[in-house]
């Protein structure tokens, strides 16, 4: 199994939830994700957010706030039935998506907002992300949303009843979400690698108030015990500071175990500061893997 840090688009994009894993784990945290907005208006109408952050050094997108049921891209001009392939191939990256695992049930006050079908993680929709055939999926939640890890943890077998053995799930919390309890602790990263999950997602130290590097190690140590890897993530719009932080962030969540390193997507409203990405690779990887990165050709 090849490295996900060399390998080219036609590799990448052919890989199965398990090589994909691999690839990862082979990468020794040196592999970044970047999330983006497809239903906001591009950063530079020419071009998709997600273009522009994988030629600034991204190895995966991360679709946000998609319904699947009604997808938008903007930027790209596609039948709403085969828009996700087309962004696939136009970015030459595998493709996740976010899926918010909401409760059904849950009485939904001013402060939560309500979610499509398609941005959830019920059974309908998991069934809809096989058939469009995408990478992997991201159980968490957007701010306000009311996600809570109990719900996490049983879209986390939910999904892997119906996606199977051949999917790559990641699952956690970049942050509150709307909902008083625990961003994270030791009892749910094991809860959730007993469901399932892939990748377990941790908010990056510095972050979230509290987060320290002396939990986020233990997270990951316990993550890595299980057989699991770990995304850390900045969810919380830091991917708009200056690219001292970004570097800062960048090294502590390699120091704390990282085996994916996730940037989010309000830097400006649907995708991070572009340099920002690239700052935040270099900072990984250094400057040789960034720029073959951004340099290789999606035809190779």
């Amino acid at each position: 199994m090849k490295r996900l840090l060399s390998s080219v688009s036609s590799e990448l994009l052919a890989m199965t939830g398990p090589e994909l894993k691999q690839a990862v784990k082979a990468s020794e945290g040196r592999t970044v994700i970047a999330e983006v907005i497809g239903a906001v208006p591009s950063l530079y109408p020419e071009v998709t957010n997600g273009e522009i952050a994988a030629a600034f050094g991204a190895d995966l997108i991360l679709l946000n706030g998609c319904d699947v049921f009604n997808p938008e891209i903007q930027g790209l001009s596609a039948e709403k039935d085969n828009l996700l392939a087309e962004f696939r191939r136009m970015t030459g990256r595998p493709l996740g998506i976010n899926l918010e695992p909401v409760d059904p049930e849950a009485d939904f006050s001013e402060t939560v907002q309500s979610l499509p079908l398609g941005r959830t993680a019920a059974a309908e929709t998991l069934e809809k992300v096989k058939e469009e055939g995408l990478n992997f999926i991201c159980l968490t939640g957007n701010p306000q949303t009311g996600v809570s890890n109990s719900e996490i943890a049983k879209a986390i077998r939910r999904a892997r009843d119906i996606l199977g053995e051949d999917a790559l799930i990641i699952a956690g919390k970049m942050h509150g979400a709307g909902v008083n309890e625990e961003v994270v602790s030791e009892q749910l990263v094991e809860e959730f690698v007993e469901a399932g999950v892939d990748v377990v997602l941790l908010p990056s130290p510095g972050t979230v108030p509290g987060v320290t590097m002396e939990k986020a190690v233990r997270w990951a140590e316990i993550a890595k015990k299980h057989g699991a890897l770990t995304m850390f993530t900045i969810g919380t719009s830091q991917e708009g500071a200056d690219e001292s932080t970004i570097r800062q962030i960048a090294l502590q969540n390699k120091m704390a175990g990282a085996d994916i390193h996730h940037i989010g997507d309000a830097g400006f409203h649907g995708v991070a500061v572009p340099e920002n990405i690239m700052a935040y690779s270099v900072a990984v990887r250094g400057r040789r893997h960034t720029i073959i990165r951004m340099a290789r050709s999606i035809r190779r």
